[in-house]
């Protein structure tokens, strides 16, 4: 869908992007679900999907946003669980205010076609659907032009950063500068654990250290999901072999290794 709005966009067109919109939602359902239940697990069962999916599709949502999504509650009397935090409610309420008023966001999109699409633009990005499982939102704090590579630095929540190194060409294309919100998207098979890490002995160029929130035993790999400080989280893709020799354990500290050229830039 494009950015811009021409004067050749009708607002026809528009209300058929609110539409394709309004009829599939599944991650604002789970949400929903979860602030009625206080469980990712009921709310996975309320709205008919897997707990891992359910768990996929808060991780992601997480990452795309520029704040922290759940408190969580770890065992005692009640037995744990998740809610969202205040940010993560004013989302929700804003969404539902939106669905309320779809009539008149109907009205609104005929008279100012290109507000409403950047409004769509948000909506679509957190219902995105890709096979990289790492995808997360920040803001290009710089940019080191080289011959023919540039290595540019994101920020993102919290004092996480990551690095990637894309073409000049591409830094063009994209339209890279500084401030800029971009996406940062890195497959989980391109994301190595590893224990007790020195920087300043490892060429690659991003290494996040968090804890291990997530671990989901596979036939021959497991999934190890990190939750870094900022509240981001990183998935991996490792064999079950390295989870046992490593000791990964749930609350562990891990860090994540990823090289830069793995690191792919997107903008919306």
């Amino acid at each position: 869908m494009s950015e811009h709005v021409t004067k050749e966009s009708k607002p026809e067109n528009v209300l058929y992007e609110i539409m394709g919109w309004a009829e599939e939602k599944p991650t604002i359902a789970l949400l929903q679900a979860l602030e009625r239940t206080g469980s990712i697990n009921k709310a996975a069962q309320a709205v008919g999907i897997q707990y891992r999916t359910a768990w996929q599709k808060i991780c992601q949502l997480n990452n795309l946003l520029s704040y922290p999504l759940l408190n969580k509650r770890v065992g005692g009397s009640g037995g744990g669980g998740s809610s969202l935090t205040e940010e993560g409610q004013l989302l929700l309420n804003r969404i539902k205010l939106l669905q309320r008023e779809f009539t008149q966001f109907k009205q609104f999109a005929t008279e100012d076609p290109q507000e409403a699409l950047t409004t769509i633009q948000t909506l679509r990005r957190i219902e995105m659907k890709l096979s990289a499982r790492n995808v997360w939102v920040g803001q290009v704090v710089e940019i080191q032009h080289g011959a023919v590579n540039s290595v540019v630095h994101i920020q993102l929540k919290g004092q996480d950063r990551i690095t990637s190194m894309i073409t000049d060409a591409s830094v063009t294309r994209l339209g890279l500068e500084r401030g800029l919100e971009v996406m940062a998207i890195v497959k989980a098979s391109c994301v190595t654990l590893g224990m007790d890490i020195d920087p300043q002995k490892i060429s690659a160029r991003n290494i996040l250290t968090g804890t291990i929130s997530s671990i989901i035993a596979g036939a021959v790999n497991d999934e190890v999901t990190i939750e870094l400080a900022g509240g981001s989280t990183v998935t991996s893709i490792i064999t079950s072999a390295s989870v046992q020799r490593l000791g990964l354990t749930l609350g562990a500290p891990v860090s994540a290794i990823i090289k830069a050229s793995d690191v792919l830039l997107a903008v919306t």
